[in-house]
Formats: C-alpha cells, sequence, structure tokens
C-alpha cells in the first residue's frame, strides 16, 4: 500500500510523520489513519504535530495499514510474541502474529530472544504483517555479545537499533530513563528491577559505575529514527513487578527523565509514546496516568495491564485487563496485554487468544466509558440480535464468533437451535428474554397508569 507513498521521502534527512505534521502537511498516512477513527485529517495532522498521537510507520515497512496510538482516537491493544532459546521458531512466531492480527492485536511486539537466527524472524515477521512491529533492539544487542553484559558498547546498541530501523520495524523500546543515581531508590523493593531490558542497563551501570549508554548516546538514536520514521517506546526501566513496589521513588524518578527523553526528541520531530507500569492497586491507577500525562507533556501512554493484584498465576490475564481497563478509561493510548502464561512460561497461540480478547474487551470498556463516537454501535446491535434470539448475528459480532458458537453449541449444537428462543442456561419455558412487550400493549398501560382509577389502587401508589 506505502510503496508509492514513501517513494519521494527516501533520503530525506527527517521522513518523520511528526515532522510532515509541523509543516502542515497531512500525509497519506494521516488520511488513512482519520478515515480508519472517524476523524477529520486536521484533528490527525494536529495531535501528531504536538505529540499526543503517534503513527509508527517505518518508511521501509511498506505493506503496513497506518493506525495511530493517542488520547484523541480509540484505545490500542498490543500483543507481545516472540521466540526464546528454549521455545519457538521462525514459523510459529509468523503464526503467532497472524493469529495476534485476527484477535484484533493493533501492534504486534517481537520480543525474540533467540531460538532462530533473530534477523530473519524479524524480517519474516514484519514481511507478513500489515499493523506495526516493535521491537527491544537490546535483547539482539546483548545476545550479540554472546551474552557478556561487560562487553556491550554504545556502538553495539546503535548497530542493533540501526538494524531494525532498516528492516523496517516501527516503534522500539529504548530504556534511556533508567540512570545510574536511580539504583539505590530500588533497595526497599520487593522485586527490585523486573524489566528485562531495565536489568540488562542495571547491570551495565552496576559493572561499568558509567551512565546508561542509551540516555548519553540518545542524540544519536534520535538521528537514525528521523530516517526512517521510527518511534520511541521510551521503556520503563523501574515499572512496579508487584502492587508492593507501585508509585514508588525510584518509578518516579525514572518517570521524570522520561518525559526530559520526551521533549528533546521532539525538539527533532521524532515520534515519542511512554511506557506505562505494570503491577498497580486499584486505587493508584488513576494517579499513574495523570502522572504520566503531567511529565511527558501527554505524550500516548502505553501500559502493561497493570495487574491490580499479584495472587493469581495462570490467570493474570484477568488480573491486568481490569487494570488496563480502568487505565484506558483514564486516558491511556494503548494497553499491552498479558496472557495467561505472565510469569510462568512462553505463550503459546491459545494463550495469545485468550490474552487479546481479555485486551480488546478492556479497550472497548474504556472507549464506551470515555464516549467515543460510535464505540457503543456494536454493542447495542449485539444486544437487539440477542433479544431478537438471533444467534448467528450473536456469533457475527462477538469479538471472538468461534468461541461463542462453540459455547452454544457445545449443549444444543442442531442448526434448529440457532432460531430457538432460549439456550441451555434457562430452557424453552424460563428464558426472561422471550417477555416480549409491544408498543399498543405499553401505551394503553401508560393510559391506565394515568386514570384516576388507577390513583385510587395500589398499582399506582
Amino acid at each position: 500500500m506505502r510503496s508509492q507513498w514513501v517513494a519521494n521521502r527516501r533520503g530525506q534527512a527527517n521522513v518523520s510523520q511528526m515532522h510532515y505534521a509541523r509543516q502542515g502537511i497531512i500525509t497519506e498516512e494521516m488520511h488513512y489513519v482519520a478515515t480508519r477513527e472517524n476523524l477529520s485529517p486536521d484533528l490527525i495532522r494536529e495531535e501528531v504535530a504536538r505529540g499526543r498521537m503517534i503513527i509508527p510507520a517505518n518508511i521501509n515497512h511498506t505493506n503496513l495499514e497506518p493506525m495511530c496510538i493517542g488520547i484523541a482516537s480509540k484505545c490500542k491493544v498490543n500483543a507481545n510474541i516472540g521466540a526464546s532459546p528454549n521455545s519457538s521458531s521462525l514459523e510459529e512466531e509468523v503464526d503467532k502474529l497472524k493469529l495476534a492480527v485476527k484477535y484484533g492485536a493493533d501492534t504486534v511486539m517481537d520480543l525474540s530472544t533467540g531460538g532462530g537466527n533473530l534477523d530473519a524472524i524479524r524480517t519474516a515477521v514484519i514481511n507478513a504483517s500489515p499493523v506495526p512491529i516493535g521491537t527491544v533492539p537490546i535483547y539482539q544487542a546483548l545476545e550479540s555479545v554472546h551474552g557478556s553484559i561487560e562487553k556491550l558498547t554504545a556502538d553495539d546498541f546503535l548497530h542493533i537499533i540501526e538494524k531494525h530501523a532498516q528492516q523496517g520495524v516501527d516503534y522500539m523500546t529504548i530504556h534511556a530513563g533508567i540512570l545510574i543515581e536511580h539504583l539505590p531508590l530500588v533497595r526497599n523493593r520487593i522485586t527490585g528491577i523486573v524489566s528485562r531490558g531495565g536489568g540488562i542497563i542495571a547491570r551495565w551501570m552496576l559493572h561499568h559505575h558509567k551512565q546508561n549508554p542509551l540516555y548519553t548516546h540518545f542524540d544519536d538514536i534520535i538521528e537514525i529514527f528521523k530516517k526512517y520514521d521510527v518511534s520511541f517506546s521510551l521503556g520503563d526501566s523501574l515499572r512496579p513487578g508487584c502492587t508492593h513496589d507501585a508509585s514508588d521513588e525510584a518509578q518516579l524518578a525514572e518517570l521524570k527523565t522520561l518525559g526530559q527523553l520526551t521533549r528533546r526528541a521532539w525538539e527533532h520531530d521524532v515520534q515519542v509514546m511512554v511506557e506505562g507500569p505494570g503491577h498497580v492497586p486499584m486505587d493508584q491507577i488513576e494517579f499513574n496516568v495523570k502522572k504520566q500525562m503531567e511529565e511527558c507533556s501527554e505524550a500516548p501512554f502505553y501500559v502493561l495491564g497493570p495487574l491490580v493484584t499479584d495472587i493469581a498465576p495462570g490467570y493474570d490475564h484477568i488480573t491486568s485487563a481490569i487494570g488496563a481497563a480502568m487505565a484506558g478509561w483514564y486516558g491511556t493510548a494503548m494497553l499491552c496485554y498479558v496472557t495467561p502464561k505472565e510469569h510462568l512460561g512462553l505463550p503459546d497461540a491459545e494463550d495469545v487468544r485468550n490474552g487479546l480478547i481479555a485486551y480488546k474487551i478492556a479497550a472497548h470498556a474504556a472507549d464506551i466509558a470515555r464516549h467515543r463516537p460510535g464505540a457503543r454501535d456494536r454493542d447495542d446491535e449485539l444486544s437487539a440480535a440477542r433479544y431478537n434470539f438471533d444467534w448467528n448475528k450473536q456469533f457475527e459480532l462477538s469479538l471472538d464468533p468461534e468461541r461463542a458458537r462453540e459455547y452454544h453449541d457445545e449443549t444444543l449444537p442442531a442448526d434448529i437451535y440457532k432460531t430457538a428462543e432460549f439456550c441451555s442456561m434457562c430452557g424453552p419455558k424460563f428464558c426472561p428474554m422471550q417477555t416480549k412487550v409491544d408498543a399498543e400493549a405499553l401505551t394503553e398501560l401508560e393510559k391506565f397508569l394515568a386514570s384516576e382509577d388507577a390513583k385510587k389502587t395500589a398499582v399506582a401508589r
């Protein structure tokens, strides 16, 4: 789709959507996004120009169908996939990508750390993806030095970052906000540093007694991102790994640095979103969202979960979807899904499905709560189908039609039951939706209730 769109931009010093937006230019990507969001192209351009919205769209990812992430648009959902040294392969990762897109992922992050040729896996995923692809380049940087954190150099990071950009990665998690002076602040935590990328940087700084190289070379990363229109996803290396650690001094110190880096990137017209905490009690979610908006000048917030309790391994797609719905309601722009395997193992295809559906529910609930135009249309249509016992229409409108049909057909599989006015819960005689009250009967009732006779009866009282 985008081959012709980007042809004339190649070779320019800055090809970012923000750069064009700030020049007053509405790109083809902005027009496309406006149509998808049912918003005006002028509004899209204005939001991108001020930094409240990003359009992740690397010029080398030409099969991308552009989308946006920002508070003015619908709440989005990211799905994580990725091969590890212990499991998965290139073919499996492409299958996971296709499954994620099928069930509504707005973006997909390839978090591969091993299990094959990482460049080949990434290329295959990008080539197969109509949605933006994100990566965490620090993983491959560590793999490139055979896992020896001490040997990592700033040049190693920059080399891998440019490689990902050349391949067509649309946004990258860059752990530039964790500083050497932040490390003592985690002393009183239960779970310390739980970010994989943040942990790598922390150990590097502890070994070398030097400042975070992603922070000191942030301007070099900006120059790479300009050339390809890669968006920053500023990583929250000090995100809380349990509810005990939420909203602590370490997390908020890094957040302040992330705000400074956001504005530094904007000085060069480079797009930014900011990643948010993973475990937060319900009563602290609103504070976290508003604090991010304040510190980061309303750059889009991208939150993992958050998980609102720590006692449900195997069900953390539920504990986190509760927090995700609240975060979306308060203004988070994109939710990173959590699967049932969180904290336990590498997700398989069924975990991807369950995690995504849980988060599509959370994002949709947030859109309804924020009164997005048309957000409830599908709900109303499904409710009408339910009241009219149009089972096939209910399946069609479901977030997961296959699962809805499967559960219905477990007990009533025959086609005749697709028009039956009951399901197996209440049976044919006790379904409350069989109570049909027509308009004429209601009109007669209203006349009676307004009559003098009614006022004298117990019915009126």
